[in-house]
């Protein structure tokens, strides 16, 4: 009997190949509805997703499919994923929807219920816009403040009353904050809901390790934190350990079922061999023949260096925007308000992060031996840096004009373009002092392991022959560039930009459409460029370039970016019009002028008839 009762069971027949076949349509069919869940079944506010689709938002992306719902939950988050997937809408969605009123009323803080640090002042500035388009679109009274290292204590106490229900700052301001006594870490304690780290990669490589630290004991156990990273390092780690309790761990590839990529695979990537005193001159290949699609976001690492590529372009009739930590924040703003708008197609990128210490200390040098002279030269911005976050919109060409010093800094960089799984490219100018960070680059991203999503390629668009046409005429144009003219051309544009940022703020809160008036590609040149060097002659170009040439440009047309941008209208429009740093008064119409010109001929104007006949 015991042994009858230990009968195997009837083993299940194997399925035919039919149904076999049907079994993986069926695993196929769930993964797809899994990769297109919606909004709603993430679990997020009605509200909010009323925001998403006013904003033209549909459909979340693979972190935000997989972030949203562990957040709401009140887990611990780290998201790792590359630049332009949608990190900041990971966390900032549920973050407001946890911050949204209750319908049991208010609850009465003495600090923030959450915090969102970031390492600069345009991230910070970028983050609070989106949240405040968001809250506004949801119709919700939600308080939600920006504070910045360089604001008066009066204005940091104005804005910290309340208090405010989201802070968005930077590490450094909340420990001014502390020191001043604004915000006391009992009431943070008892207060904060949720802290985020954005761009947690960035916040301790960037020097801001000892202000995090006089935060975290004011950091409640129950606080929920999030981290945000593009990229894993051992500062990531730190981070972690400093701050976060058993946090679920996120990575692209997880979200979206394939291999991790540093870098989007909608990115190409190529490089040129050129000397150091041949940068100026491949650079200009680029562009003139025409090799590389608008808008064009270039890199270098010094100020000095940013500028010198400004007057170069001048002289061949390239209009470049130049931003950089030395000029005024107002004035940073606008310029990539301006280039992301289109005004301008190429924006000269000074990412002095490796090199800000080692001017700074020329810098002092310079001021301690000239004290005889009136002032000093203005100190750079530490909370800026154009690598850390900023969302360039648009940008199809990446060029690497000095190559950055980590392989981090590579990331960051050629992550401006190829945002939101949009198509782009880079090109990066290497010298033979630059193999040595290029290899470590191409290790980092695992060119050893044939991946050819991250294999950086030679540019063979660009042919040597093309070069050498225009090695005469760059090579004659770089020797007027001296460093005199650099120096003379910073200082002139740092005097613009200040006076703009300072008299034109208040009234371009008012006037936002005056915006297209002040232009940030302004010649700084003194002399014309010569009306020779604005074209390449046909003969200078051989059949290959022309063809390259070609293609590209029929890609700009089949993207539909041949457009002109926003200022050929503002210029037919303010034809007449005076510098808006002038044009404050109320004043006549614009046509009245021609009119009364056309008055004196005709004799039709009221106004001159009365003239003529007075001395009568």
């Amino acid at each position: 009997m015991g042994k009858k009762n230990k009968q195997k069971p009837p083993q299940e027949p194997k399925p035919t190949p039919e149904e076999e076949n049907k079994l993986v349509e069926r695993d196929e069919e769930e993964d797809k509805e899994e990769e297109e869940k919606s909004f709603e079944e993430l679990g997020l506010d009605h509200r909010l997703i009323r925001a998403l689709l006013k904003k033209g938002v549909g459909k979340p992306f693979p972190i935000q499919r997989v972030a949203i719902p562990l957040i709401l939950q009140g887990k611990d988050v780290v998201a790792q994923a590359r630049t332009g997937t949608g990190k900041t809408f990971a966390y900032l969605l549920p973050l407001l929807q946890k911050l949204f009123p209750s319908d049991s009323g208010l609850k009465s803080r003495l600090a923030p219920g959450g915090f969102i640090l970031v390492p600069s002042r345009e991230l910070c500035q970028q983050v609070y816009k989106e949240a405040i388009s968001l809250v506004e679109l949801c119709r919700v009274q939600l308080k939600i403040v920006q504070l910045t290292s360089g604001m008066p204590a009066s204005d940091l106490r104005a804005a910290l009353a309340g208090p405010p229900d989201l802070l968005v700052t930077t590490p450094k301001c909340i420990r001014d904050c502390l020191s001043a006594g604004l915000l006391q870490p009992a009431s943070i304690s008892e207060s904060l809901e949720i802290l985020v780290l954005d761009e947690a990669d960035l916040l301790l490589q960037f020097g801001f390790g000892d202000d995090l630290k006089a935060l975290t004991p004011a950091i409640p156990r129950r606080c929920q934190c999030l981290l945000m990273s593009a990229t894993s390092s051992p500062d990531v780690d730190q981070l972690k350990k400093l701050i976060l309790h058993n946090p679920f761990i996120l990575t692209l590839s997880e979200a979206e079922d394939v291999k991790d990529e540093v870098i989007s695979k909608n990115v190409q990537q190529f490089w040129i061999s050129c000397n150091t005193s041949d940068k100026l001159l491949y650079v200009l290949a680029l562009i003139k023949l025409e090799l590389v699609l608008k808008k064009v976001l270039i890199f270098t690492n010094t100020i000095d260096a940013g500028f010198r590529l400004k007057l170069f372009f001048e002289k061949f009739g390239i209009r470049s925007g130049i931003l950089n930590a030395e000029l005024p924040q107002n004035s940073r703003l606008h310029i990539l308000e301006e280039f992301n708008a289109g005004l301008f197609d190429y924006l000269i990128a000074t990412d002095d992060s490796q090199t800000k210490e080692k001017e700074q200390a020329i810098r002092d040098k310079d001021v301690d031996s000239r004290k005889s002279r009136k002032g000093a030269k203005p100190k750079i911005d530490s909370e800026f840096g154009v690598v850390r976050g900023i969302d360039f919109k648009n940008v199809h060409t990446v060029i690497n004009f000095d190559m950055p010093s980590s392989a981090s800094g590579y990331v960051h960089r050629i992550g401006r373009t190829g945002r939101a799984y949009s198509a782009g490219a880079s090109v990066s100018l290497v010298s033979p002092d630059e193999m040595e960070i290029f290899e470590e680059i191409k290790s980092f991203l695992g060119e050893e392991e044939d991946n050819d999503s991250n294999i950086i390629m030679p540019f063979s668009l660009l042919t040597k022959d093309a070069v050498e046409s225009l090695r005469y005429r760059a090579e004659d144009v770089a020797r007027s560039v001296t460093r005199i003219a650099v120096r003379e051309s910073r200082a002139q544009d740092l005097r613009n930009e200040i006076l703009n940022s300072e008299k034109l703020k208040a009234h371009f809160e008012v006037n936002p459409r005056d915006l297209d008036l002040l232009k940030h590609d302004k010649v700084l040149s003194k002399d014309p460029p010569a009306p020779h060097l604005r074209d390449v002659p046909d003969y200078l170009l051989d059949q290959k370039t022309r063809d390259a040439s070609k293609m590209v440009k029929l890609t700009r047309a089949a993207m539909g970016d041949n457009k002109p941008g926003r200022r050929q209208g503002a210029k037919k429009r303010y034809r007449r019009s005076r510098d808006p740093l002038k044009s404050f008064s109320a004043e006549a119409p614009k046509g009245v002028g021609k009119d009364k010109m056309k008055g004196e001929g005709k004799g039709s104007d009221f106004t001159h008839k009365s003239k003529k006949q007075k001395p009568a």
